[in-house]
């Protein structure tokens, strides 16, 4: 009985294909068969077997209807489009490698459904009558065909038909919020939402272990959380001011002329030739001493340090004598490095990620750099038509020839540090990139593609709108964009350590500005410090300023909110932070003051007068007992602690200056 019902099934079904493909026109071009749901060829392409199965078993002698069936499906499977065959080759599982699995899958389910069909069933059978039980039998076979076509569109397509590693490819493209949604989908869609490699290359994508390789980690999954964590703590320490501070000083009364930081390391110069250099890793420890050369070492008084430069693997200063020297960050000691200039050195800089070192005495400029075996050598003279004020290395080409900007007077030059050659290449070599008559350069900076510095308006131009900032393409040397109209004249520029597109710059009008470059605009216009703005620096989402008055500040950006201040006497000459630290020096600008102590003849400065270095850290583990001051562990019973507040890393009174001692 089962089995006649089945064939008069198949034939109700025959009929119904054959009346419709009637209507349709037998066989759908490729072209229309796009308008059909895939849902809807999977089920005509399962009917279609069904009619090749049923003509299969017919009498061998029925030759007709076999070659019919042939030439049927040859002639179909031309005309189908590709996913009808992936669907039959679906329904056969002919090209399936998880096979296995879908057998598996497919018999569960099918034990699911009969059990609880069968208790149905037992139920129904006990209610209904004879004729009632054979409509059941018809709907239950509709629903088991329902079932086996929902299994198919249950497999996840990729696991069939594409490799792991173009299904990897696939992933990449995800966020992490969507790998979560993957990895719910089915066991093998959670494998490859949770490969190694995908979340390394998110990592590292971040900015987070930028150093690693993938077999540092057995879950990069979960470095990822706890980086993304602690990068959220940090930003809450930084809104918050919770962390340590701590001040660099050199207890032998001299004054402090210069300070640079890169990293880790924190370079300082004083008027008594010394030259400081600390490892902000390991603070607390003595700072390494950093030895003159030894034709300079015999001169009484030692000339003043008038700059210094530092990076990953180098330290430079410059002398008020014209000398310059250049020591190793990991031994310091001896200079590396020495020559003489013929007179004072208005600028010196070096690169930030290369062993470069640029000087400019007048209008000469100089160019030195270690060859393949780590000797310095000369790479590059010049002599410009007006004296150098400013000069900046353009960073990120280590693998080039070093690029060099500078402002003379109305004019900014690039240099080209190549082998010295014949005259008139020399002078190719270095090009005017901007030049108007009556407006001179004000400040200058540089990143790996654009140079940015401040143009001041005078005389007969001052109606045009203001001061401006011009950026310029280093690759192209033509202007990108030209911002400000600012009344003040523009003091300080920071273009390298900004977000991509933006650039921050300081002017003596009091105000703080971050501008896009893109669009020319401006983003944020902060009102800070009412002795002008001389040093300044931005990253996505904060801002830090000094000024003259001694005021460091931090912003938020988006809010234009200030976050917290910190005070000192002396101007901020020095202003850079990276994730986790801040660095801010407060420079006097009298490098001889007289009266400070019982004679004037005592060059011994009082501690009011010799500046300070500031080291902020926000790190997670800031507030651990090694990284506090020895002055905040004390109980009341010391003098020199009676009025400092222990709830801060540092006092308060001696970062604002109101104690004598200071």
């Amino acid at each position: 009985m089962a089995e006649d019902e089945l064939a008069a099934f198949r034939e109700r079904w025959k009929e119904e294909l054959t009346s419709s493909k009637e209507k349709q026109g037998l066989v759908c071009a490729p072209s229309t068969s796009c308008s059909h749901s895939g849902q809807k060829d999977l089920k005509n392409s399962y009917f279609e077997d069904l009619k090749n199965l049923n003509c299969s078993s017919e009498k061998p002698e029925d030759t007709g209807c076999t070659a019919g069936g042939e030439e049927t499906a040859a002639a179909e499977s031309e005309d189908q489009p590709e996913y009808v065959s992936i669907a039959r080759s679906l329904l056969d599982g002919r090209t399936s490698p998880l096979l296995d699995r879908i057998e598996q899958e497919r018999t569960r389910r099918k034990r699911q459904y009969h059990n609880t069909t069968n208790a149905c069933r037992v139920s129904l059978q006990q209610q209904q009558q004879q004729p009632q039980r054979k409509v059941k039998k018809d709907e239950e076979l509709l629903d088991q065909l329902i079932q086996d076509l929902n299994e198919v569109n249950d497999i996840p397509f990729f696991d069939i038909e594409l490799p792991y590693e173009l299904a990897l490819k696939i992933f990449e493209n995800l966020n992490c919020a969507e790998l979560g949604r993957c990895a719910q989908v089915s066991r093998a869609w959670r494998v490859l939402a949770e490969d190694s490699v995908l979340w390394f290359k998110m990592c590292t994508g971040e900015g987070y272990q930028q150093d690693a390789s993938v077999s540092d980690s057995p879950c990069w999954k979960s470095t990822l959380r706890d980086c993304r964590n602690s990068a959220k703590t940090v930003r809450s320490n930084w809104k918050n001011r919770v962390g340590s501070i701590s001040q660099l000083q050199f207890e032998l009364g001299k004054v402090l002329c210069d300070v640079s930081s890169c990293d880790n390391f924190v370079l300082a110069g004083y008027t008594s030739g010394d030259v400081r250099l600390w490892d902000t890793l390991h603070w607390d420890s003595t700072a390494s001493h950093l030895k003159t050369n030894s034709l300079s070492a015999n001169i009484v008084p030692r000339p003043h340090v008038s700059h210094v430069q530092v990076n990953a693997t180098v330290a430079a200063a410059a002398y008020e004598d014209g000398c310059v020297d250049v020591w190793s960050t990991e031994t310091g000691g001896a200079p590396l490095h020495h020559y003489q200039s013929p007179g004072r050195l208005q600028a010196l800089a070096l690169s930030p990620d290369s062993p470069v070192l640029a000087s400019a005495a007048g209008p000469d400029v100089r160019l030195d750099a270690t060859d393949d075996r780590g000797y310095w050598r000369t790479i590059r003279q010049a002599r410009l038509p007006k004296t150098v004020e400013s000069l900046v290395l353009v960073p990120g080409r280590e693998q080039q020839c070093p690029l060099a900007a500078l402002a003379a007077g109305d004019a900014v030059y690039l240099l080209d540090p190549q082998e010295e050659k014949e005259e008139e290449e020399q002078e190719e070599a270095t090009r005017t990139l901007h030049s108007v008559y009556g407006h001179p350069v004000t400040c200058l900076d540089a990143s790996h593609s654009q140079v940015a510095f401040g143009v001041k308006r005078s005389g007969w131009a001052m109606h045009d709108g203001g001061n401006k900032i011009h950026v310029y393409s280093l690759e192209t040397c033509k202007p990108v964009a030209c911002v400000g109209d600012s009344l003040g004249d523009f003091t300080c520029i920071n273009l390298r350590d900004s977000p991509p597109h933006l650039l921050v710059c300081g002017n003596k009008d009091r105000r703080v500005r971050v501008f896009d470059v893109r669009a020319g605009t401006s983003v944020a216009s902060l009102y800070a410090h009412h002795l002008g703005v001389t040093s300044v620096q931005a990253d996505d989402w904060k801002i830090v300023s000094g000024g003259g008055e001694g005021l460091v500040c931090v912003w938020e950006m988006r809010m234009g909110a200030k976050l917290w201040e910190m005070h000192n006497r002396h101007p901020v000459r020095h202003v850079r932070f990276n994730s986790s630290t801040l660095v801010t020096a407060n420079i006097p600008d009298d490098k001889s003051p007289r009266g400070a102590c019982i004679t004037d003849d005592d060059l011994t400065a009082h501690r009011r007068h010799r500046g300070v270095i500031c080291h902020y850290d926000f790190s997670e583990d800031a507030l651990s007992q090694d990284h506090i001051l020895p002055i905040c562990r004390s109980d009341y019973i010391e003098s020199s602690g009676y009025n400092y507040n222990i709830g801060l890393a540092v006092p308060y009174d001696r970062l604002s200056g109101s104690h004598p001692s200071h």
